[in-house]
Formats: C-alpha cells, structure tokens, sequence
C-alpha cells in the first residue's frame, strides 16, 4: 500500500482513496472491510463534486460522517480528551490527522463532531446548503461564512465550546464514569467502615475463651456418659 500510493497511506491505515485515478486500496488483514470502503467512498464522491481544496479535517470528518462511523468508543475517548483539556484547534487537527496511530484515531472523532457541528449550526440541520456552496466552486472558507455566519477562526472557537460542553464531566458521567465513581465510592466507604470498627472488634474479643477443639468436645461427651 506504501508503494501503491506513493507513501501517502500511514502505516496504520486500513485504507486509501485515489481520487485522481478513482482508485481505493483496502488492506483485508485490518479489521471491518466493509465500514473502511463505505469510508473510502465517501472521500471518492467528495472529490468528484467538490473541485475545490478542502481542509483535511473536514475531508476526513466529512467520510466518517458519510460512513456512519460514531460510536460509543469514540464518544468515550473524546470525553477524556474534555477532561483533559486536550482538545486541538482545527489547524491542529489536521495535522494529528497524519499523526500516530492513537493521536489519528481521537482525531478522526473531533473531526467527526465539528463536521456534525457544521449540519447542526444550519436551520436545514445538514451539510446540503455548505456541499451546495463548495460544489459550485466557492472557497471553504467563504462558503463556511455564507452558511453559518462564522468565519474559521470563530466556528473553530465556537466548535472547541461545543465539544467542551457536550462532552466534558456531564457526558463522561453518562457513558459510564458515574458507575465508576459510585464503585470508587463504596470501595472507599467500605474500607473506611472497616478501620473504624476494628477497635471496636478488638474489645469485644477481649476476655472470650477460645472455642474447644472437636477431640476435646469428643472426650468430654464420653466422660459425661
């Protein structure tokens, strides 16, 4: 795949897209096959109608989008992205894009979110108004102003909102964190119980005689027939 795409397909990659010879590269020893193709033609239709450059995280958003591609293990990693304050602007993405494996794979997911961001900030609710815009050859740029009211800089400052807020501690309580913190909780609660009762179990060993051994109890039930 290296060779075939003249090093542009990441090590880890499962797939690629060739738009100039309308060609994909799928590797079949890397998982779900079918969801890599659904992804890989996603990118082919976005070129095909689109002529003018894009920005990769939108290219890649876009595919993921297209493909269906959220899930649960995605919602999580970005939630601990939130909590950690790791959450890139979207000049940043596109490099973390082509980056390690575990720095692509969270990036895909932000893509995902400011690509669904996108749909979301259009009273149509999808991306048909911005598509049509960039199909007739507007600039990215100028057909994001025209369909949103933002400019990059501020839909990039209005998008890292928005993933903080719907993914920051209240999300990460959803998908399961609060389970673990109750978990925590019991734990801690359960060891704390133990230690303050330990002096009180001491005492009331103190002064019981210790139970007889069963040859003992034997010997004295024989005696007493």
């Amino acid at each position: 795949m290296q060779r075939l795409s003249g090093g542009r397909a990441p090590g880890w990659g499962a797939g690629i897209a060739l738009p100039s010879s309308h060609t994909i590269m799928i590797r079949a020893d890397a998982g779900d096959a079918a969801g890599t193709l659904r992804h890989e033609l996603a990118h082919l239709a976005l070129r095909r109608a689109i002529r003018s450059p894009v920005p990769r995280w939108f290219d890649e958003g876009y595919a993921a989008y297209a493909a269906g591609e959220w899930g649960r293990m995605d919602a999580i990693a970005i939630n601990l992205a939130v909590l950690r304050g790791a959450v890139p602007d979207l000049d940043d993405l596109n490099g973390a894009l082509r980056g390690s494996e575990s720095d692509a794979s969270l990036a895909y997911g932000l893509a995902m979110t400011a690509v669904m961001d996108l749909a979301r900030r259009h009273p149509d609710q999808s991306l048909t108004p911005l598509l049509a815009l960039l199909t007739e050859g507007v600039p990215f740029d100028s057909a994001l102003r025209r369909s949103t009211g933002l400019t990059h800089g501020q839909f990039t400052v209005a998008w890292q909102k928005d993933v903080r807020r719907r993914y920051g501690v209240l999300g990460w309580l959803t998908l399961g964190g609060l389970w673990l913190v109750l978990a925590v909780a019991v734990m801690i609660s359960a060891w704390v119980r133990r230690n303050l009762d330990r002096p009180r179990r001491a005492a009331l060993d103190i002064g019981w005689p210790d139970p007889p051994a069963d040859d003992d109890e034997l010997d004295q039930h024989g005696q007493g027939v």
